[in-house]
Formats: C-alpha cells, sequence, structure tokens
C-alpha cells in the first residue's frame, strides 16, 4: 500500500517501460556547456536516478551554433562527443533509471550574434537580431536535429526531448509573435507548425520505433500573438501522428510578463491546460510547473488528466524525491520553494545553477557530508538558515549537535519570509529542517539565550555562530515616535498598523513588506484570483496567447515604498523574480519615491525632501512607518568565544548583515558541516 499509487505505478510505451510516473524535467545546468564537466554531469544525474526518478531529460543541448544558448555553449554534433556521453547514459543506466538527451535550439534566444529564427524580429531579452533563417536554412535546420537524435542513441539515451516551447526556435515558428513567413514554412496555422511536424517525422524515420520522443509543447505561450488553444491542439495531434511518445507541457515564454514558476504561483498553476490536451490525444502528457510535493502529483494524476508528471527544480531540491515518496517520507522531502535565486538566476548569469535549499546540486562530486572518523560535540547558535544547515550537516556526519535558538521557533528569516504573501513556501523548508533535526537526533533548545560562558563550560569541541541579524535603526529625527515599527515587530510579532503605511528601505525586505501591507489577512489567493490577478485565460478560452485582462484585487492599504539611493527601486532583486515583484507593487499601487531623505517623524507623519539639496520637501501622512533600512549581524559571543580559545565559526547574517542572503546563509552552514 502506498499513499500515490498511481504516481508510483509503471507506464508502459510499448517498446519501453518507465518504472513510475515521474519525469526529471529538463534544466541548463550550465555543466554541459564543457567536455571536461561530464564527469559532474554524470553523477548528478545518478544521483536523481538513484533517487528513483523514472526518466531523466537533459539540459539542453544544441543542434547546430545558431542553436547554442551562449556562445560555444552545450551542442551534440560529432560522434567524439556522442562517445563522451556514454559516462553520463552508463551512470543513469547502472542506477535503474532512463535518460533523453534534449534538443534546444534556442532562436532569438541564443545569445550571439549568429542567431536565426523564423523572422528577423528583435527577442526584447536579447540584444541581438537574429537573421531569418532560408528556405534552404530550414531544411538544413531540420536535418541538424534528426542528426543529433541519431547522436543521442549512438551516446545510449533512451530517446529525445524535442523543445518546442519557452519561446525557443520552434516555438518562434509557431507563433504569428514571431512568424511573419508567408512561405511554406508560415503564413497560416498549418504552414507555421510544420517545422515541428517535420523534426518529428523525420527523427522517428531516423532512430526506429523503439526509442523514445517526447516533444515540450508550449500549451499556453503567455505573450501576445502567441499561438491560439486550437492550434495547439491541432498541433498536437498531428505531432502523436508523426511518432512522439510523449508530449511534455511548457509554460510560458522568456519574455512574458506573467509568472510561471516563482513561490507566488499556486501550485499546479497550469495542470488544467496538460489536462484539456490529454482529451485530443491518445499518448501520454505530462503536467509541469509548480508541482513540488507528491501529494499534488498524485491528486493530478489519480484525476486522469495526465499520465505523466515533469518536475526539474524539485529534483534539484531533493534528489530523493521519489524514493522518499514511496517510502512513505513525504515530510523528509526537501522541497523546492521556487525562489529561483541559485537555478534559474544562476543559468541566466552563465553560471552553474545549484539550489539554495540544497547546496550540494550540481556539486556532488566536490560537496560530500561523509561520515566524520571523530565524532565532536558541537554547539551551533541560532537557528536560521545558516544554523539549521550547519547543525543538520554536522549531526549527518556523525557530530553531537546542540542547536540554541532564542526564538519559540526555528527558521530565523524564513520564519519572518513564510508569512509575506506568495511566499508561505518557505514554511516547506522549516518543515523539513525540522524533522531532518529530528531524525539526525539533534538537540534543539528554544527559547534559549544561551551565554558565552555557557558555551566555554559547555566543553564543545566547536561552536558555530550563526546568531544572525537584528534590524538597523536608522539615525532619523523622531524614529522611536509610536508611529514607527521594525519590519520583525509588523510581520513576525503581528504589530497592527493602520491604512497608511510609509516603508523605509526598498531592498529585498522593503518589498516584501510592502506586499505584506497591501495584503490583508486572508490566506494566499487561490488559483482563480491568481489568474485574474494576472490576466492569465483557461485552455477553452478563444485568446491568443491565453492572455486576458489583468484584475488586480484592490490594495489592502495605501502603501509609499522609499529608498535613499536615486537608483530604480527593486534592481537589486534576482533577474528572473525581481520583475515579479515590481509587477504586483504596480498592480497594487504603491507609491514608490526614490531619492530620498528622510527629515523627521512626528505626529503630522513622515517628512521627507528630495536630492543632495533637500528640494520639494512633503508630508507623508500616515498611520504608520515601517523601517527596512538594512541589517546589523549579532556577534557578541565571537570576543568571548575568542578570548576562551574556543574553536568558533561565524556564519550567515552574524557574518555578513548586508543583503541578506539565504543562499549565501545555507551554502556556507553545509560546507562548513562538510570540514567540521
Amino acid at each position: 500500500m502506498t499513499a500515490y499509487p498511481t504516481l508510483l505505478s509503471p507506464l508502459d510505451l510499448g517498446f519501453t517501460t518507465l518504472r513510475n510516473r515521474v519525469i526529471m524535467g529538463s534544466m541548463h545546468t550550465g555543466l554541459e556547456d564543457r567536455a571536461k564537466h561530464i564527469p559532474r554531469l554524470a553523477e548528478y544525474y545518478a544521483e536523481r536516478a538513484r533517487g528513483g526518478a523514472a526518466l531523466i531529460v537533459t539540459g539542453g543541448y544544441a543542434p547546430n551554433r545558431t542553436g547554442w544558448l551562449v556562445p560555444f555553449g552545450a551542442q551534440l554534433t560529432s560522434h567524439t562527443a556522442a562517445l563522451r556521453h556514454r559516462k553520463i547514459t552508463s551512470a543513469v543506466h547502472a542506477e535503474g533509471g532512463k535518460i533523453a538527451l534534449q534538443i534546444l535550439h534556442a532562436g532569438r534566444y541564443s545569445y550571439q550574434p549568429l542567431s536565426v529564427s523564423a523572422s528577423s524580429i528583435k527577442s526584447p531579452v536579447n540584444p541581438f537580431r537574429p537573421r531569418r533563417l532560408t528556405p534552404v536554412g530550414v531544411e538544413h535546420t531540420i536535418r541538424d536535429f534528426v542528426r543529433t537524435a541519431r547522436l543521442a542513441r549512438e551516446a545510449g539515451y533512451d530517446g529525445v526531448e524535442i523543445m518546442g516551447g519557452e519561446g525557443y526556435f520552434i516555438n518562434q515558428f509557431l507563433a504569428p509573435r514571431t512568424n511573419r513567413r508567408t512561405d511554406e514554412w508560415g503564413g497560416t496555422a498549418a504552414g507555421r507548425r510544420r517545422i515541428a511536424v517535420e523534426i518529428v517525422r523525420r527523427t522517428r524515420e531516423a532512430v526506429g520505433t523503439d526509442f523514445i520522443i517526447l516533444f515540450r509543447l508550449s500549451m499556453a505561450d503567455l505573450v501576445d500573438q502567441g499561438q491560439t488553444w486550437d492550434e495547439i491542439v491541432a498541433l498536437a495531434t498531428e505531432l502523436e501522428e508523426v511518432g512522439v511518445n510523449i508530449l511534455n507541457t511548457d509554460i510560458g515564454w522568456h519574455e512574458s510578463r506573467i509568472p510561471t514558476i516563482v513561490t507566488s504561483v499556486p501550485r499546479a498553476a497550469f495542470a488544467e491546460f496538460t489536462v484539456a490536451l490529454s482529451e485530443h490525444v491518445r499518448i501520454p502528457v505530462a503536467a509541469a510547473n509548480r508541482i513540488n510535493m507528491p501529494e499534488i502529483a498524485e491528486e493530478i494524476l489519480s484525476s486522469g488528466g495526465a499520465q505523466l508528471i515533469s518536475i526539474a527544480r524539485p529534483m534539484l531540491a531533493d534528489p530523493d524525491w521519489v524514493r522518499k515518496a514511496a517510502e512513505d517520507r513525504a515530510d523528509e522531502i526537501n522541497t523546492c520553494i521556487g525562489c529561483n535565486q541559485a537555478c534559474l538566476d544562476h543559468a541566466f548569469a552563465n553560471k552553474t545553477v545549484s539550489c539554495l535549499v540544497n547546496p550540494r546540486a550540481c556539486h556532488e562530486t566536490e560537496l560530500q557530508l561523509l561520515p566524520t572518523r571523530r565524532a565532536k560535540k558541537v554547539a551551533v547558535v541560532g537557528a536560521g538558515p545558516a544554523g539549521l544547515s550547519a547543525a543538520l550537516g554536522a549531526a549527518q556526519r556523525g557530530h553531537e549537535v546542540d542547536l540554541f535558538e532564542a526564538h519559540s521557533e526555528i527558521g530565523g528569516q524564513f520564519e519572518i519570509a513564510r508569512r509575506i504573501p506568495g511566499k508561505e513556501e518557505f514554511d516547506e523548508t522549516i518543515r523539513y529542517f525540522g524533522r531532518q533535526l529530528e531524525l539526525a537526533n539533534v538537540k534543539v533548545q528554544l527559547n534559549t539565550r544561551v551565554t558565552a560562558a555557557e558555551l566555554i563550560q559547555g566543553g564543545y569541541d566547536e561552536v558555530v555562530v550563526a546568531t544572525g541579524v537584528i534590524p538597523r535603526v536608522p539615525s532619523i529625527e523622531g524614529i522611536d515616535h509610536p508611529k514607527v515599527l521594525s519590519y520583525a515587530e509588523l510581520v513576525r510579532e503581528g504589530r497592527p498598523v493602520g491604512g497608511r503605511v510609509a516603508v523605509i528601505g526598498a531592498g529585498g525586505i522593503g518589498v516584501d513588506v510592502s506586499e505584506f501591507l497591501t495584503h490583508d489577512s486572508s490566506p494566499t489567493l487561490d488559483l482563480a484570483e491568481w489568474k485574474a490577478e494576472w490576466g492569465v485565460a483557461g485552455p477553452g478560452d478563444d485568446a491568443r496567447g491565453a492572455l486576458t485582462t489583468p484584475r488586480p484585487a484592490p490594495a489592502a492599504r495605501q502603501v509609499f515604498l522609499l529608498q535613499r539611493k536615486s537608483t530604480p527601486i527593486g534592481i537589486g532583486l534576482g533577474k528572473t523574480t525581481g520583475w515579479v515583484h515590481r509587477a504586483a507593487l504596480k498592480a497594487k499601487g504603491v507609491e514608490q519615491l526614490r531619492g530620498v531623505n528622510y527629515e523627521r517623524i512626528d505626529d503630522a507623519g513622515l517628512h521627507i525632501s528630495f536630492g543632495d539639496k533637500h528640494e520639494d520637501p512633503r508630508v507623508l501622512d500616515v498611520d504608520n512607518v515601517v523601517v527596512c533600512a538594512g541589517q546589523e549581524s549579532v556577534r557578541e559571543l565571537v570576543e568571548a568565544l575568542a578570548a576562551a580559545g574556543v574553536t568558533h565559526h561565524v556564519i550567515g547574517g552574524a557574518d555578513v548583515a548586508a543583503e541578506l542572503d539565504a543562499k549565501r546563509a545555507i551554502a556556507q552552514g553545509t560546507r562548513l558541516a562538510a570540514t567540521i
């Protein structure tokens, strides 16, 4: 008996069987771009196969140089390269998994001057204008796709996934937005989808019938002049006819102004598109996007609306996702929280992808928590992200760990973040650490403000100082006025505020607090409300790109967000998530002011001026002022520990308070634990 009978049941494709219904979806890690990284890729994929994934899809490999994601990026175009890939396929097969190579032509998203597309229309997210591919060029590109598929088979792959979504090359032919051609490769919906059909038809002829072909199908482009639902259905049925085995869901283009996978998107927000499409085809269809826990996957599959689940970032967060589900240990899953900070933000900065909640992702060969040869007595002070990761890692290696936390709950800044509308997923990380600390026999002492003397007398071999931060109190006249409160007092302690609020400081915390203030105390938006907020149409609606008019709910309060700097507000936020926060603030009518001087706070409100000359004085008649003006490290234990000769380490916010960074904190804690 299992709680997830459909999710864990095998799927017979006729010529081969998948051991369960879980596909590890494609995610480009950056390791694909250099041959020297193949051993790391092999171990990265092998760990996911060992954890139970039925079918792994690699990051994207270009079929030719015009399709590179980045200059000299990943491609599979030679027999020599195919032989190197055998290390990857052999590693996955040894763990009982199957693996498919994704063939991805970037089209106008290729970040280099040789890029090509259906038409010469520049992408808003790329400085290079693509060259319009000639009919001869189209034929050559189709042959290149087929060649890469043949090489993938030679390399030992069980199949290929042809990337037809995300606004990449094939998707650019499919949508009127980027295909203005009047020849046989455009002009009509049938002409626009011809290249996708021909690529699959010729690939099937080349690789035979016993080779998996997945097609990543854009089921909602979420851009103006995108495909209609009828066009998507027509393409799906033609793809089935020419030999596709599995249709994988893709939602949105990189230039879409609708969030699709960030933490504020409701779980399984786009499953309805997969369910609707499955009614028109007989081949298996995989649901994707914001499916991060087994119960959500099982609900989708058991309803009969999809036959597979494709999860990418959840496999970064926890390579044992499937195994834990199978062993009824879902409460032990390290859940993907959709933050994007170490995965997509890294990918778009050409850095190696990893995971905020699992720094070992893509670093499996170098960051290992091996059993210790000598168990030590370790104290960790502070149960925020840094302290939690250090305590857990040290305990998993075999050390005896005491974890001290001054508050009544673990989590630190995550305990605050989880209360922000759209960041409720952060609670999953707190749940994960709580359960893992219990399993690792870490002695957790809450409501305990441990002193240096107690640590010195405790006989600890090593002490980890992860005491975090406290809000900085800026030097402003009237900062002690009753109107004023810190972000911690507002969010964690639940201090009441009035209908007009000024927020001092527009960094990440200031933006979060502004979102907190514009919502009432109701729970997260349900799916229907979220779709209305952003203007997402359903699969049955007659709307190009699945777009409709946004209807955001009114803000709960009038909010002023202010910063001293004259730079654009939110410029330092994550590349793939910052625009979402900025759009949300705009939709809620938050007044954003920059280049601000804070003159004083009194009964009349917040007095401000602008610029070096303190011009345009203004009084914001607000009920409250929330201070989000940075943080200061809490390091009061360090000097005494050093004086007593106690071996100690300072990590997380206690180490660096500026721009709180959970990614850095968890990585610091994990890497420290590996060395203790």
